[in-house]
C-alpha cells in the first residue's frame, strides 16, 4: 500500500499519540466505573474503535497500555499469566480494527447501514469469542485444571461477554466512528456517512 492510499497518513505521529492516550484513559475510566458488573465493558469496543481510526499499531497499544494498568491496579487480583494474555488478547482488538478500518477506506461495502451494523456485530462477537477463549486456555495452564473444564466454568460469563460485545459493537460502532470521523477530520467523510 503506497502512502497516498493510507488513511492513517492524515494524523501526524503527534496526533495518533494523542489519540492513543486519550483512547486509553477512556478504557481504563470505562473500567473501573463499570467495575461491578461482570463482563460488562466498553474497553474492547474503544480499543477496536482506536484501532480503526489510527490504525493496527496504535488499537494494539491502546489494548495493551490499558491492559498494563488495568490489570496492575485491579482490586480483584493480579495474576501475572493471565494480565500478560489479557494484554496481548486485548491487542487483537486494535490489530483487527486496524486492518478493518484500512480495508474499509478502500472498499464500498455497500449502503446498507443495516447490514454494517450486522457485520459489526458479529465481528464484535467473534473476537471476543477468541479473547475468551485464550484468557480461559491461560486460566486453565495457570492454575493446572483442565481445559474443559475451564471453558465451561466460564461459560456463562462468556457467553453475557459475547452477547455485550455484538451489542455494542452492532449497535454503536458506526454512529461513535460518524462522529468521530467528523470531529477528527472527516478520513471517512462520504464513505462511512449516510
Amino acid at each position: 500500500m503506497d502512502g497516498l492510499s493510507n488513511p492513517y497518513m492524515n494524523f501526524k505521529p503527534i496526533h495518533k499519540l494523542s489519540i492513543l492516550v486519550v483512547f486509553t484513559a477512556l478504557c481504563l475510566a470505562s473500567n473501573y466505573a463499570l467495575i461491578s458488573l461482570p463482563q460488562v465493558k466498553l474497553m474492547d469496543f474503544l480499543v477496536f474503535t482506536g484501532g480503526f481510526l489510527i490504525g493496527s499499531v496504535y488499537g494494539a497499544a491502546i489494548g495493551i497500555f490499558s491492559w498494563l494498568v488495568y490489570g496492575a491496579l485491579n482490586p480483584y487480583g493480579f495474576v501475572p499469566q493471565i494480565w500478560l494474555a489479557t494484554m496481548l488478547s486485548e491487542s487483537l482488538y486494535g490489530v483487527i480494527g486496524g486492518i478493518i478500518g484500512r480495508e474499509f477506506y478502500k472498499e464500498d461495502f455497500g449502503n446498507s447501514y443495516f447490514s454494517l451494523n450486522v457485520f459489526f456485530g458479529v465481528l464484535g462477537f467473534i473476537l471476543t469469542f477468541f479473547y475468551d477463549l485464550i484468557t480461559n486456555i491461560v486460566y486453565a495452564i495457570t492454575f493446572n485444571v483442565p481445559v474443559i473444564v475451564a471453558i465451561f466454568t466460564g461459560a456463562p460469563y462468556t457467553i453475557l461477554h459475547q452477547v455485550f460485545n455484538a451489542i455494542v459493537f452492532g449497535v454503536c460502532f458506526l454512529p461513535t466512528v460518524i462522529t468521530l470521523q467528523k470531529l477528527m477530520g472527516g478520513v471517512w467523510t462520504g464513505i462511512l456517512e449516510k
